[in-house]
């Protein structure tokens, strides 16, 4: 028996743990799970070691039926008590990798996406760090039951306005219990929208803790009688959701980014890094931000990164470079969403970033204008290009990115194509109030 693996029965011995879930993710990010109740702790042994076998075609983007037998098999490094579960025969989790039953990792699991894009990087000696920013809304109902936001309050408020104090101090409280790194917690800019930010870390640990701070977030509010949605823009007029995610390579204990003889302080790398994500923005966007209602959050008017530049503290562009030098140089990458799976988002953002490296794409000077008090006229003459308005166009430009493409691999981008294709043809026949309102009476 391995050191980890008895280190694990000695804490579901410690915690009374009675059922243990395998967790992973479909081709959404949308967390799966099966449950196993356990007869004693060190019966954990065999399921670490052997898997589980499970139907892959009942997955959405994963396996066809006529080869559907897939093995789950727990990652110890992700082995966590699920607070939100009674304590009494308590409930603890892994997050999984799936393979094929001959061993082979299999190739339409996100979280291999991203540990084959991860493996490419640290054969040259780099670690990859994220420390992203998913917002959210805490909702309710109102006395005619549409959905409305729990409270009026806007950015940084405070109690009795915020409504959410606490809220988020429950879940602060139960994110830490799962090892979160908690840095901040405040109300956001629309109403009912909040914002909790965890430490930065290795692109693989933090992709399993988007997945966790989501999971966890809605069963803890879900408790407390709330309901929470990581959806982009659920509020017409209002601000929407988005997560932010901040980026730096590292060799060692070494930021690669940083270049303290530089007049911005700024690598080379970090340079051609921003040069490969602004060239690869269109088809980025269709991973990052993955759904029709995102297009909704990326317009003008309401903060959002619709422009494509990048910009020193610029809040207004597709990329900022936030203040801090040093070993907290980083990128940040402003359109990604809280309804990406992570996992796919963090691969694709990584390999654009590294062949700008590898083909040194310039990204030009850094626009230090407010782009949002531009025109497009204006911003088409400085030569400042915009994201795609719709999923419609995102898909399109992913079909034309060899580098996004690839990094998906085929299974991976075949399902998820078929799948954009079809939630765009959903949403173009509906027939929508607005329309009613504007052409009932031509």
């Amino acid at each position: 028996m391995s050191d980890k693996i008895g280190q694990v029965i000695e804490e579901i011995e410690r915690c009374g743990t009675k059922f243990v879930r395998l967790q992973f993710v479909d081709i959404h990010g949308t967390p799966k799970n099966m449950a196993i109740p356990l007869v004693k702790p060190d019966d954990i042994e065999d399921i670490i070691k052997d898997g589980l076998l499970f139907d892959g075609s009942s997955v959405e983007g994963f396996a066809e039926i006529n080869a559907s037998d897939l093995i789950l098999k727990p990652d110890t490094d992700t082995f966590s008590p699920l607070p939100w579960r009674p304590e009494e025969k308590g409930t603890c989790r892994f997050i999984c990798d799936v393979y094929w039953p001959e061993g082979k990792p299999y190739e339409g699991d996100p979280r291999y996406i991203l540990k084959k894009a991860l493996e490419k990087i640290h054969d040259k000696g780099y670690n990859y760090n994220i420390g992203p920013e998913p917002e959210f809304f805490i909702i309710g109902e109102d006395e005619n039951g549409f959905v409305v936001p729990h409270d009026q309050g806007v950015y940084f408020d405070v109690e009795p306005v915020d409504q959410g104090t606490d809220v988020r101090r429950e879940l602060v409280l139960g994110l830490e219990s799962l090892n979160f790194d908690i840095e901040v917690s405040h109300h956001e800019v629309a109403p009912g929208q909040h914002e909790i930010d965890f430490k930065f870390d290795k692109a693989l640990k933090t992709a399993d803790a988007v997945i966790t701070f989501k999971q966890a977030i809605k069963a803890i509010v879900d408790n407390l009688g709330y309901m929470v949605t990581f959806m982009p823009k659920p509020f017409f007029g209002e601000n929407g959701s988005g997560m932010h995610c901040h980026q730096s390579l590292f060799k060692g204990n070494k930021n690669v980014f940083y270049d303290p003889d530089t007049e911005t302080q700024l690598s080379d790398e970090a340079m051609y890094f921003m040069g490969g994500l602004l060239k690869h923005a269109h088809a980025l966007s269709a991973i990052v931000a993955p759904t029709v209602n995102s297009y909704k959050r990326l317009v003008p008017g309401y903060e959002a990164p619709v422009y494509i530049a990048y910009g020193l503290k610029n809040r207004s562009t597709l990329i900022r470079i936030p203040a801090s030098r040093g070993n907290g140089t980083r990128i940040e990458f402003r359109c990604p969403d809280p309804s990406c799976n992570p996992y796919l988002a963090f691969a694709t953002m990584l390999e654009a970033g590294m062949d700008g490296m590898k083909n040194k794409i310039d990204p030009g000077e850094p626009t230090e204008i407010d782009v949002f008090a531009k025109s497009m006229e204006e911003l088409a003459e400085i030569g400042i290009k915009t994201l795609p308005s719709s999923l419609w166009e995102a898909y399109h430009a992913l079909e034309k990115d060899e580098v996004v493409k690839s990094t998906l691999g085929d299974h991976v981008y075949t399902h998820f194509m078929d799948i954009k294709k079809k939630e765009w043809d959903d949403y173009r026949i509906q027939v929508f109030q607005y329309e009613l309102d504007k052409y009932l009476y031509i």
